[in-house]
């Protein structure tokens, strides 16, 4: 399976951001109930390596989990250890990209401008993550299609409930949430059924764009 595949099947990406170690496994469960099983890590965040292995562990193939914020081949090569299945990076550091070309890791490289693309494209990557993309103007990714046709994207950074279908209107085959996903109550309260209706308000609005 390759990344385009994987997000052609998930075309939302839940990503874990300083969720307390304690309740990864509910936090995800709880996205997972209603509808999502496509989740990034994030490295930077204290346990985020101890919470990819927790999630390998618990969910088996059952979900595609992966680890963000890949912005050195050491931390690459910690996450895969871990039990990442893809990896993600904010930019495009060659690297990263090398390493994971040559050990065939998938890879969502971050992209912004055309030279982003050019050198994932140059590594093989045709599918990437536009970061941030809610700073990006409307109209910019089928500029940047223009000559790169044969990239595909998921944006990241900037989504909401209320424009997440915009961003499939644009062009992007995908979408990343982080904060967004649900309201931080969820965790505060460890009101989990909240949670699963929260996120299944963006399943729901997705499911019914096509």
């Amino acid at each position: 399976m390759d990344m385009y595949s994987v997000v052609k099947e998930n075309p939302i990406l839940a990503i874990l951001r300083n969720i307390p170690l304690e309740y990864t496994i509910d936090y995800a469960q709880a996205i997972v109930a209603a509808g999502i099983s496509f989740f990034e890590v994030a490295l930077n965040s204290e346990h985020g390596l101890k919470q990819i292995a927790i999630l390998r562990d618990h969910f088996g193939e059952k979900c595609m989990i992966g680890a963000g914020t890949a912005i050195s081949v050491d931390l690459a090569k910690a996450a895969i250890g871990a039990g990442a299945q893809f990896l993600l990076t904010p930019g495009t550091p060659i690297d990263v990209l090398q390493y994971c070309a040559k050990q065939d890791i998938m890879l969502l490289p971050g992209v912004f401008t055309p030279g982003d693309v050019a050198t994932s494209l140059e590594f093989g990557y045709k599918t990437m993550k536009l970061f941030p993309a809610g700073c990006a103007p409307k109209g910019y990714l089928k500029a940047l299609k223009g000559p790169y046709d044969e990239a595909n994207y998921i944006a990241i950074g900037g989504v909401t409930i209320d424009n997440i279908n915009d961003y499939f209107k644009e062009g992007y085959m995908g979408v990343g949430l982080a904060s967004n996903l649900m309201p931080l109550s969820v965790l505060k309260d460890k009101n989990w059924d909240l949670g699963v209706s929260y996120v299944q308000k963006y399943v729901s609005r997705v499911k019914r764009r096509v």
